[in-house]
């Protein structure tokens, strides 16, 4: 079969669509022809190389798919040939203390299709069948394709673990890429008041269409003086912050007295300085958050096929293009999901 892959670390230049040996399914795996593939950042990280994660080359990109099942393991009972389905690309062990409290984004070997294992960037995949979520047949391939891995993480980070309430102020930073776009709409689905930050206009006006109701360009002002200007003085409840560095402190100070802030990631770089005094003195809460819990994602997935929260889509690729989808993500210019099909599958 064809396959997105890379057998080394580096630039876009290691990236290829070529001839992979077919996967085999387990007792528990199903078989899935992938009809569209989403990219996230990543897959960016995970080809320059992320540290403490050992690959095995040559290796299959990519966390996000959607396709149908054209096989089924031996103890497969959840899924047969011809069901539509989505992955969500969360493993985990079923056995240590975090997963049998249900918290399975905190299992003690918890890993990710695509990132620590192969992925679903192929023309095949054999998944678990626990990593799947039935996709409704009103729903086009792209979108489906496109939704799982950013949207269960905004949920979990705003529901299970902010704790946001209607009336609450959110402030979403990176509103225009995947997890920032997924919850400008969740926090506006919540009763929120929401704050966004971009650094184009065009991205503003994008995070506004989908329920931000203040944005802020952080090129042209600091959004946390924009923030205590908007807010009279009193700060946001929660930040969403996966940015990392550029933004922690000044995310610290945009929030309230008791205020949450709450990151999944951290794009530019590992390591913030904090103002203890200013933690404990505003008694602020920072939590971090993992993907989701089966459960969760369902739930979020459920708002996506009725059409309560929805997707945009960037621009559609062959994997065949794949370094330039890859680009699209590294120039940081548009929004909206890059999706790449099968060659064998695109349709210009």
């Amino acid at each position: 079969m064809k396959a997105v892959q890379f057998s080394q670390h580096g630039d876009r230049s290691v990236l290829t669509y070529d001839d992979h040996p077919e996967p085999s399914v387990g007792d528990q795996e199903v078989m899935l022809e992938i009809k569209a593939a989403a990219l996230n950042h990543l897959d960016v990280h995970t080809r320059r190389g992320v540290p403490g994660i050992d690959l095995s080359f040559p290796h299959i990109a990519g966390s996000d798919g959607a396709g149908v099942v054209t096989e089924v393991g031996d103890d497969v009972t959840r899924f047969e040939r011809g069901d539509r389905v989505v992955v969500s690309p969360g493993r985990w062990c079923g056995q240590c203390e975090f997963c049998r409290h249900g918290e399975h984004s905190m299992c003690d070997s918890y890993h990710l299709i695509g990132e620590h294992v192969n992925g679903v960037q192929a023309e095949r995949a054999a998944v678990p069948q626990a990593c799947l979520i039935p996709v409704p047949d009103h729903v086009d391939w792209q979108t489906a394709g496109s939704v799982a891995l950013a949207f269960q993480t905004a949920w979990r980070m705003l529901h299970s673990r902010a704790d946001i309430n209607a009336g609450d102020h959110v402030l979403v930073h990176g509103a225009s890429g995947g997890v920032g776009h997924a919850a400008v709409q969740i926090a506006e689905h919540a009763g929120a008041t929401v704050y966004a930050t971009g650094s184009s206009d065009e991205k503003l006006d994008h995070a506004r269409t989908y329920g931000a109701d203040h944005a802020i360009n952080y090129d042209e002002q600091s959004f946390d003086e924009k923030i205590y200007q908007l807010t009279d003085g009193r700060g946001v409840d929660v930040v969403v912050d996966h940015i990392g560095p550029a933004t922690w402190d000044e995310s610290l100070k945009s929030l309230t007295k008791g205020g949450t802030l709450v990151t999944c990631g951290a794009t530019t770089g590992p390591i913030a300085k904090t103002n203890i005094n200013r933690v404990f003195w505003k008694q602020l809460e920072i939590v971090g958050s993992t993907m989701a819990t089966p459960g969760e994602a369902d739930d979020v997935l459920e708002l996506v096929w009725d059409g309560t929260f929805s997707v945009h889509l960037r621009e559609i690729l062959p994997m065949s293009e794949i370094q330039r989808a890859h680009q699209l993500l590294e120039d940081r210019v548009g929004f909206g999901k890059v999706v790449v099909v099968p060659d064998s599958e695109y349709d210009a």
